[in-house]
């Protein structure tokens, strides 16, 4: 069994090991239960401790586990299709972040950057993201009205997303809390440069010496990174070639084998290996 998050997964988690106590089972692990559940919620720790593999999606992962769980724990970077890269306009920058409006993914900080910038017409930001938070959705809809620099265009399908992520001079992404973005991870797919906050979520993908960092809710920190980037010729072709290096790591391919070499590997060591047989009466 491969099961994804601690808590949500947790009634699965045991049900499966109930019934199958010698067969393995996969737990990934993602942002909310990495960096929120596991410290409090008995449910997401019982899980953690059934798990014969643990996969976490960021290469800062294993530090926020228990020391006694990092020796059955793995990182798998999660992957995305390539896309080419886009000629963009000199006209004015155009940035787009993609992201539910909710409190994780910290819409504000983007608002209160955008506020900042009333100021310069030729720097934007669209939004792509669903109003989850109805009090973010109104925060939108209301600096929609009052910053002609921000747009905010709900949700969207996510071949569209994915258009207007290879379109973008710069994906903004200001997340309090991420197991391993794959909005990030699509745009250095795409070749699009990235602002993000410097939370293991983000710095797990794109190194702790990127360029395009700030802290979480550093609204003028974010502020200065995008004025640099309209500004400075030299900041997104610096970024750009940053991301030939780290696109490769993204691929289907290397997921993929990163996945197999886990599953083979309990395969092998498990001594059942295999499904115990089911118990009369067992449903289908």
């Amino acid at each position: 069994m491969i099961a994804l998050h601690a808590r949500r997964s947790a009634a699965s988690v045991a049900a499966w090991k109930a019934a199958h106590p010698r067969a393995p089972l996969v737990l990934v692990l993602t942002g909310t239960d990495l960096y929120r559940d596991i410290d409090a919620d008995p449910a997401a720790q019982r899980s953690l401790a059934l798990a014969d593999a643990l996969v976490v999606l960021n290469r800062h992962g294993p530090e926020r586990l228990p020391p006694d769980m990092r020796r059955k724990c793995h990182v798998v970077l999660q992957s995305c299709t390539a896309r080419r890269t886009l000629p963009r306009t000199a006209r004015h920058l155009r940035a787009l972040m993609v992201g539910h409006l909710r409190e994780e993914k910290d819409p504000r900080t983007a608002f209160r950057a955008m506020g900042r910038l009333s100021h310069r017409p030729d720097i934007l930001l669209d939004h792509v993201g669903a109003a989850l938070d109805p009090v973010l959705g109104s925060e939108a809809q209301a600096l929609s009205v009052s910053a002609p620099n921000y747009r905010w265009l709900g949700a969207l399908p996510h071949a569209q997303t994915r258009r207007r992520i290879q379109a973008a001079h710069l994906l903004v992404h200001p997340s309090r809390m991420e197991g391993g973005a794959h909005v990030v991870i699509e745009a250095v797919r795409s070749g699009t440069p990235v602002l993000a906050s410097r939370i293991d979520g983000n710095t797990g993908l794109l190194g702790d010496d990127w360029p395009g960092l700030f802290a979480p809710g550093d609204d003028a920190g974010l502020a200065r990174l995008l004025v640099q980037a309209r500004d400075d010729p030299d900041m997104l072709p610096a970024l750009q070639s940053r991301l030939a290096a780290l696109a490769p790591l993204f691929s289907p391919r290397e997921e993929g084998a990163a996945l197999h070499r886990i599953v083979a590997a309990l395969l092998h060591s498990t001594p059942a290996g295999r499904i115990d047989p089911p118990h009369p009466g067992d449903r289908p």
